[in-house]
């Protein structure tokens, strides 16, 4: 072999080493088996906290399951779901109170932080960080804590609130024993803590750039119209998603409500949930079968609810990438 042939980058000696042991295979089933034994808890707490109990669920759903009397149990079909649509009045109530309050509290829950978060991003606004924090704090403090502030604050007779309405001369209402204005009172309660929500969407306003609003204004266009236009499409993903979790934790609404009535729906019923209506089913009656029928049709109307809203998305969220 030739001197020329020894020395060339494609001489065919190149290829006589041996190749090396495992390789890039080996490496890659390495990082698989690591990826599986840091995802495992997950998994874990996944199958045994989520999986398994809404199988569970599903299977109860279907019998006459009850906690009083574990040992007898029958297979009743249907009959669990042929009750709640037919029979139980407690079921088309609470389903009412459910969707009067998410009238309410849904506009509002995606409203109020944006404007709230408007305000904040002027750049005309002085103490933006001391306002900023005491939006945010009443979202740290524990919910219980704060329901049980906002009774006291919220009290017909000794709360601040008609405290502060009588010294102007106003007579403040009964919030928390009327049925026109127990919905205000629970509104008032939950948009308390919009803290998290109102800081996303701030963060989001302030990542629109700047180059848009400027030749917005060079266009002509006043505030609003900037806003309208520009601020809104930018951030309609934080929007978006503000408004799925709005949407779910309405369905989920139970803690403040049952909280206040503690449980017995009043005044009129106002306060009677869907989800305390399941609770009481399942935890104080021990109807553990009938209670998960009530659940499995909980998740549908949430999944089908939120189902429509994804669709919904693709007419009016945008993304930076997109044209609008």
């Amino acid at each position: 072999m030739s001197t020329s042939q020894q020395s060339s980058p494609f001489a065919v000696g190149a290829a006589d080493s041996p190749p090396a042991v495992g390789g890039a295979g080996s490496l890659h089933r390495s990082r698989q088996i690591w990826g599986l034994i840091f995802v495992s808890p997950w998994i874990i707490g996944f199958l045994a906290f989520t999986l398994f109990p809404m199988v569970a669920s599903l299977v109860l759903s279907f019998t006459d399951y009850n906690l009083n009397e574990p040992d007898q149990i029958n297979w009743i079909g249907l009959e669990n779901f042929q009750e709640l649509l037919y029979v139980d009045p407690l079921v088309g109530t609470s389903l009412i109170a459910t969707l009067k309050f998410a009238l309410i509290a849904l506009p509002l829950s995606i409203i109020l932080p944006i404007a709230i978060a408007a305000l904040l991003n002027s750049p005309y606004l002085a103490g933006k960080r001391i306002f900023r924090t005491l939006f945010y704090m009443p979202y740290i403090v524990p919910l219980i804590s704060g329901v049980y502030i906002w009774q006291g604050m919220l009290n017909s007779e000794t709360g601040w609130i008609n405290r502060l309405l009588a010294e102007i001369g106003i007579m403040g209402p009964n919030w928390l024993n009327d049925v026109n204005w127990i919905y205000p009172a629970l509104n008032i309660i939950g948009l308390w803590g919009i803290g998290n929500a109102f800081l996303i969407t701030l963060a989001s306003m302030q990542g629109v750039p700047t180059e848009l609003y400027e030749a917005a204004r060079v266009d002509g266009a006043n505030p609003w119209r900037r806003f309208r236009s520009i601020t809104i499409p930018m951030i309609s993903p934080v929007i978006f998603y503000n408004l799925v979790l709005s949407l779910i934790g309405l369905f989920r609404y139970f803690e403040i409500p049952y909280i206040l009535s503690q449980g017995t729906g009043e005044p009129g019923q106002s306060t009677m949930f869907f989800t305390i209506h399941l609770y009481k089913q399942a935890f104080v009656f021990k109807e553990m079968g009938y209670g998960s029928a009530l659940a499995w049709v909980l998740f549908v109307l949430a999944f089908i609810a939120t189902f429509i809203l994804f669709l919904s998305a693709r007419y009016w969220v945008y993304y930076s990438n997109e044209e609008f």
